[in-house]
């Protein structure tokens, strides 16, 4: 038998972030202001600890993290993909294709090749 997650309080999907990133408040404040709609909770985890379904800060901090609405837990290209769905057109058709097994497979990998770039990235800016 398979549970389903718990819906959060807040109905809302929920981003996790790298707020101490450079990098990534650019690409953040980018998606906030597509979700003029406030379809979206964004939660700075550098700024608030916050330990959802038994993840650390340090575990938020190495991967990029959603909370769907539903309660449940994606990470990497599959959150990109699930933040996607929830922006205002065109961005959740890239979402539906971003699930497709093989866009899937390659988003992640460059998504694993970006992480280990981040770094250097980060202290660069």
């Amino acid at each position: 038998m398979t549970e389903t997650p718990a819906a959060p309080a807040d109905p809302r999907m929920t981003v996790f972030y790298d707020g101490a990133c450079p990098l990534c408040r650019r690409e953040i404040a980018f998606y906030r202001r597509l979700d003029r709609a406030q379809r979206v909770h964004w939660h700075d985890v550098a700024q608030e600890a916050a330990c959802p379904d038994g993840l650390c800060q340090s575990d938020l901090l190495a991967r990029f993290h959603v909370r769907t609405a539903a309660g449940r837990m994606e990470s990497g290209a599959r959150a990109f993909a699930a933040l996607w769905q929830e922006l205002p057109a065109p961005w959740p058709m890239f979402g539906r294709i971003a699930q497709w097994p093989g866009i899937a497979w390659l988003l992640e990998c460059a998504y694993r090749l970006f992480l280990k770039v981040r770094p250097l990235i980060r202290r660069w800016a």
